[in-house]
């Protein structure tokens, strides 16, 4: 069993790296990356600081040797589009998208539902498909902002959506934007991440991928991974019996 996208006390999640890596091997996880999110320096409670960076990597390395007969273990760095910080030592790169920045202001999408909504009030004057458009835009453009190993959680923006809250995802405005995104991401040849993390947070009925982007990918060859997105050990390889289907 694989999962390369769980958090630590090193950037925004509760537990220690060790923590984490026992409680994968209780529950039978074979394959574990430990990920920090890059350093973004106007949210910086939430990102690694980067003078903790070689600390986090040693810290994962020493793990690695010491569990090494138990399971294989991985550190990586969910590097944002707005990463200001990144060292070269990272053994992989989870690409997503948090925030976006308009009128001179950082926004999360994820945060919480009413910065959302206050988000797109200020930003795009109400307009869901337009902060959409924006996003999607973002997203299919991660390549060019370093290198990309996994596509994480590609639909986050609607982490808060559940039932078409504040827009539909049939809409042919969202539609065309996420396909953009994902026909320019194909090539890269890199999995998209089937998220479980809004499940085990308690916002989302399933996981991103949404099914009709899931359906996307793999009508067109495109390679998916399940990750739990964990920021608690209770949280490791959450659901994973439940949603492995979604891979097949």
């Amino acid at each position: 069993m694989i999962d390369l996208h769980v958090h630590t006390c090193y950037c925004d999640g509760h537990d220690s790296p060790e923590q984490m890596v026992l409680s994968a091997i209780d529950r039978g996880v074979t394959t574990l990356g430990i990920v920090a999110h890059s350093y973004v320096e106007f949210d910086k409670d939430y990102s690694i600081a980067p003078e903790r960076e070689d600390e986090f990597i040693d810290e994962i390395s020493r793990l690695k040797d010491k569990y090494r007969d138990s399971l294989t273990i991985y550190c990586g760095s969910e590097r944002d589009y707005y990463a200001t910080s990144l060292s070269t030592r990272y053994d992989y790169y989870l690409a997503s998208v948090h925030y976006i920045y308009e009128n001179g202001k950082y926004y999360s999408v994820d945060a919480s539902p009413e910065r959302f909504v206050r988000m797109v009030e200020e930003a795009f004057g109400g307009d869901y498909y337009a902060l959409c458009e924006r996003y999607y835009d973002m997203v299919s453009s991660l390549a060019d902002r370093g290198r990309v190993d996994v596509i994480g959680h590609l639909d986050l923006v609607t982490k808060f959506n559940d039932g078409c809250k504040y827009f539909d995802t049939t809409h042919p405005r969202y539609v065309r934007a996420w396909q953009s995104a994902v026909d320019k991401l194909l090539p890269l040849g890199v999995p998209f991440e089937v998220n479980i993390g809004g499940i085990s947070r308690g916002y989302k009925a399933r996981p991103y991928l949404e099914q009709s982007i899931l359906d996307y990918i793999k009508e067109r060859g495109g390679k998916l991974i399940l990750s739990s997105d964990a920021h608690r050990v209770e949280h490791i390889a959450y659901e994973y019996d439940k949603w492995r289907y979604l891979l097949d």
